[in-house]
């Protein structure tokens, strides 16, 4: 069975985001987007929310070819254009390459993807969609990554949750820019680790 992974960034106070949906307060770094790309080795498959998608396709089909790009930005790229994307919208319609678009009973379809031959699936960002797939149990590895800011307020990640969900910490990164990778597992999925 695919497994489906959270990648969130969040503050030191459980922010993914300004109150604006801005991500200005994180310090992006090009080790964090290599420790990425590690991740990505094991997946063939990103979900997003319609938000989301829309930031993230408006630069990586395109950052591998810009003028100074890192070695990291050209992997995340082409892994990135190589991936199904699934998109969880009502309004995107149009045949995108490589994407799928769901709209209604996407955390059905979403059980019926994870059963299907492939490799892992990455959710980034997509709050609310990232909200009803924890409270169906549908995440199977969370990777938040601390940053160190604290916004005050801000667009929570983990809000109006109808019942515990209890982790079990398996692994830490530190990067130079003191941003902490935090690797949980469900209870149940804790004797399992992804990535040494």
């Amino acid at each position: 069975m695919r497994k489906l992974i959270l990648i969130a960034h969040i503050s030191l106070d459980g922010f993914v985001a300004l109150e604006n949906g801005s991500l200005d307060g994180f310090d992006a770094s090009d080790e964090n987007l290599g420790f990425v790309c590690k991740l990505t080795e094991d997946a063939d498959t990103a979900l997003f929310g319609r938000v989301s998608y829309q930031l993230l396709n408006n630069f990586w089909p395109m950052a591998k070819g810009r003028p100074g790009a890192t070695q990291n930005e050209i992997n995340y790229s082409n892994w990135y254009n190589a991936a199904t994307k699934i998109v969880i919208s009502k309004t995107l319609v149009a045949p995108l390459h490589n994407t799928i678009i769901l709209n209604e009973n996407f955390a059905n379809e979403i059980s019926k993807i994870k059963r299907q031959a492939g490799k892992d699936i990455l959710i980034f960002g997509s709050t609310a969609i990232s909200q009803v797939l924890i409270e169906l149990d549908l995440i199977d590895s969370y990777w938040i990554f601390v940053n160190p800011a604290i916004f005050g307020k801000g667009v929570s990640l983990f809000k109006n949750m109808n019942h515990n969900i209890n982790l079990k910490l398996v692994d830490v990164k530190r990067f130079a820019n003191d941003e902490l990778a935090l690797h949980y597992l469900p209870i149940q999925n804790s004797n399992e680790r992804y990535i040494e």
